[in-house]
């Protein structure tokens, strides 16, 4: 087993909170706009069954910010009832305000999940490290588990507010294992590199499959990434063979690197809407919440176009 194998194998336990490929799960929407709970529930079960390791729930691909805290709550239930186990998902829960941040972590806590994917509170721009680790301190101490993990995330192309080495490092120093790592949507890889040098003790996951084994060759503990809701087989063989040394890993890295390359020339969630509903053959799934807007005729044709070019079959 390589170095880096090792790395990871010794970060597959409870204090580091998570490895492999996680897919952020999307929403399906009924008609009336509210999530669509059998939908929801079937996808969830599909990507655990073909390649995901576990779930994110109401990040960025879930359309988190357009669903009230009470909506998430009910659909992390749903799931949970519906058989999925609580320890394969974790759930979006950084709000603005933190006693919201606090409700939505402790909720899914009562519901049997071992972590939180927890965006800063992110309306005030330019804050100092030490204002943001405060509204984290507040959510964790309020949470008083020691058991529960948090990974924090980092995507300043949408927060607007950014997770430094200097926040994380305050962080553990006031909480320890509990900051156990963090998802990197920056898409940078000089970014992501950083962490994995900062903080190799820590589970630090790019956001996109293009720096899965970038990733994995630096001591990184997988991805989050948003594709997996497309091709989770496909992404998952690539850790898989990286895992077994295998030389076939840098082909198959291509080829996912083709697909997200495709899928990124037009509006990420309604271009993984409308490729599920195509893929499902079931056209209720491109419907999204405001203010989100499906693709137009000649965005689906140019996404179409790039997938099959990719060489992803969707039949």
């Amino acid at each position: 087993m390589s170095t880096a194998s090792s790395t990871l194998q010794n970060k597959i336990n409870p204090d580091y909170c998570a490895s492999g490929v996680w897919a952020p799960l999307l929403m399906p929407m009924q008609e009336n706009l509210q999530f669509d709970p059998g939908r929801m529930l079937a996808l969830g079960e599909e990507l655990l069954e073909t390649g995901c390791h576990g779930l994110a729930m109401f990040g960025t691909t879930s359309e988190a910010n357009s669903f009230s805290l009470q909506e998430r709550m009910a659909a992390l239930e749903h799931c949970v009832k519906g058989g999925i186990d609580p320890a394969k998902i974790m759930i979006g829960t950084g709000c603005c305000a933190y006693p919201d941040s606090i409700r939505l972590t402790q909720h899914s806590i009562d519901q049997g999940c071992q972590m939180a994917l927890m965006l800063p509170p992110f309306y005030y721009k330019n804050m100092t490290a030490e204002g943001l680790a405060n509204s984290f301190s507040l959510v964790i101490d309020a949470l008083n588990n020691d058991q529960f993990r948090i990974l924090l995330y980092h995507f300043p192309a949408l927060s607007g507010v950014p997770i430094t080495p200097e926040l994380i490092t305050i962080l553990r120093e006031r909480h320890g294992n509990i900051i156990a790592g963090a998802k990197d949507s920056s898409g940078d890889w000089s970014n992501t590199k950083q962490l994995l040098d900062a903080f190799p003790d820590l589970a630090i996951f790019p956001g996109t499959e293009h720096l899965l084994l970038d990733g994995l060759e630096h001591g990184g503990a997988g991805t989050i990434s948003a594709s997996a809701n497309l091709v989770p087989t496909s992404i998952r063989k690539v850790y898989d063979l990286w895992l077994q040394n295998d030389p076939d890993v840098k082909q198959q890295q291509d080829y996912i690197n083709g697909v997200r390359t495709a899928i990124q020339g037009t509006p990420m969630v309604p271009t993984l809407k409308y490729l599920t509903s195509l893929r499902l053959k079931d056209p209720d799934w491109t419907r999204l919440r405001p203010p989100m807007v499906n693709l137009t005729e000649a965005q689906s044709q140019q996404c179409l176009s790039a997938v099959q070019a990719a060489g992803l079959d969707l039949s």
